[in-house]
């Protein structure tokens, strides 16, 4: 599928200069066939990746993916009612024209077992219905789902039938990688297959706004559409990264790629063979950075190392249930200082649903130690609890929009409702809402929260019409519907 590309997400409005970085590297054999790396001499610049090239080509694979989905009918569209140019097709050919043609999309991922088992990213797969794999010797299979974690942009394939004795990469550690590391990406930009790219680690701990467990490996090495779910390799010829996201103005690459951890990769792909999803830890709190005028401003200048204020308290979460409390600041979780305020959600996601854990914070100025029994993140949940999402007679669920919701899908504010669910041949769905919009006015009154769009629907009788003002996009649409009788 398509790289990621966060000029039209999360980054969309980061501003960027524009620059050349030219690399030449220059070839020699090597001194010995055992070693991955040669360098001129007086040089610590790698002369040649052939050897690490040859070694890791095999286990990088081609996925192609195939999405087929049905026409809907009776939808609305800008027109209200039948589209007037479907009716037009239908009076002269006498058939509706389908308002979705197959979806195809190209990918890459990583072979990590003999039996055919593929790493790749969630978005490559994602809605896939048929799912391709080419191997390095160009042979083709067929490749089931065994399980795959939106959160994290991970998906666990398999190939069907026919796989043995394939090579299989060897997973190395992110945590030992250092900031202007070599690193080489393999891959297939484009469609061009195991195209091999090589740069350094430009940064660690990168936070794009991808997701609230966001910790990504920042290179150089150049990735393009194509590239995602490949790997991102070391001196060693290990992975150590997958490849998933770039920073680009035009969709092309500009030197700023992004690799999700192997560390990390490796934890997901153990809970997806397990249980074909990834099973997590919830508190039910935000938190934010605390800034040094933060930490003045509540008093806080004698506490030294990072620090977690609590911005909201999910209700009936196990937060809430604590007794923690919105302005609460988190010194410590489980007895350790928190690395980083935004380690806390992964720090929290990584404990066992139903142990208890402790947190050290400071309450009006006084430190208390409060006792927590962490409850299991379902898919529903955000971070929020499941009642901030709503089900109604129009056959859809809404939940607030969060200011990680609007990075996610590049919304540009937290007003609206946004709809997390349709369901299908419901009023909503018939009326042609998708998941993603944002319903903005309901029946020409403002919507901002959940609470408003309960009360514009208690407002209305069942078998009432009504008239949302919808945000898809860039677009503003509306929409009329009839409430359930």
């Amino acid at each position: 599928m398509s790289q990621k590309k966060y000029s039209l997400g999360a980054l969309a409005s980061a501003a960027i200069g524009s620059f050349v970085l030219a690399a030449i590297f220059f070839h020699a054999p090597l001194t010995s066939p055992l070693m991955a790396v040669s360098t001129l001499p007086g040089d610590r610049h790698p002369s040649s990746f052939s050897s690490i090239a040859r070694k890791t080509m095999p286990v990088v694979v081609n996925i192609s993916t195939t999405s087929q989905r049905a026409p809907r009918t009776g939808q609305s569209g800008p027109f209200g009612g039948l589209d007037p140019f479907e009716e037009f097709f239908n009076r002269f050919f006498g058939e509706a024209v389908p308002r979705e043609a197959p979806q195809r999309s190209l990918g890459s991922g990583i072979l990590i077992s003999k039996d055919g088992e593929i790493l790749t990213n969630y978005h490559v797969v994602r809605n896939a219905d048929v799912i391709k794999v080419k191997l390095s010797d160009q042979s083709e299979h067929e490749a089931r789902v065994i399980g795959k974690d939106e959160r994290t942009d991970l998906a666990l394939i398999k190939i069907r039938k026919g796989a043995s004795s394939l090579p299989a990469a060897k997973l190395g550690n992110s945590s030992n990688l250092e900031v202007g590391d070599w690193v080489m990406a393999i891959g297939n930009p484009f469609g061009l297959e195991l195209t091999v790219t090589a740069g350094i680690v430009s940064a660690k701990g990168r936070v794009i706004g991808a997701g609230p467990y966001d910790n990504f490996i920042q290179t150089d090495a150049s990735i393009n559409p194509g590239n995602s779910g490949g790997p991102l390799i070391n001196m060693q010829g290990e992975v150590v990264g997958v490849n998933t996201a770039i920073f680009s103005q035009s969709g092309g690459n500009i030197g700023i790629g992004f690799a999700i951890p192997v560390d990390l990769a490796k934890k997901i792909v153990d809970q997806l063979r397990k249980n074909g999803r990834v099973v997590r830890g919830w508190l039910g709190i935000r938190a934010q950075n605390v800034t040094p005028q933060l930490a003045e401003t509540l008093g806080l200048s004698r506490h030294s190392g990072v620090m977690a204020l609590v911005t909201e308290v999910a209700e009936n979460s196990p937060a809430a249930e604590a007794g923690i409390r919105q302005g609460d600041v988190i010194l410590e979780f489980n007895g350790k200082p928190l690395p980083k305020s935004q380690d806390l959600p992964s720090l929290v996601a990584d404990t066992p649903p139903g142990q208890r854990v402790t947190l050290k914070v400071v309450r009006e100025k006084s430190e208390r130690i409060v006792t927590i029994r962490i409850g299991e993140l379902s898919d529903e949940k955000e971070i929020l609890s499941q009642s901030e999402m709503k089900e109604t007679e129009l056959g859809l669920r809404v939940q607030k929009v969060t200011p990680e919701l609007s990075r996610r899908h590049g919304l540009g504010t937290t007003k609206g409702v946004i709809v997390v669910e349709v369901q299908p041949g419901s009023p909503a769905d018939q009326a042609g809402i998708e998941p993603g919009d944002v319903i903005r006015e309901v029946n020409q009154r403002p919507v901002n929260t959940v609470k408003d769009f309960e009360k514009s629907m208690r407002q209305s009788r069942k078998g009432d019409r009504l008239l949302l003002l919808v945000q898809r996009g860039d677009n503003s649409v509306f929409f009329a519907l009839k409430r359930k009788g």
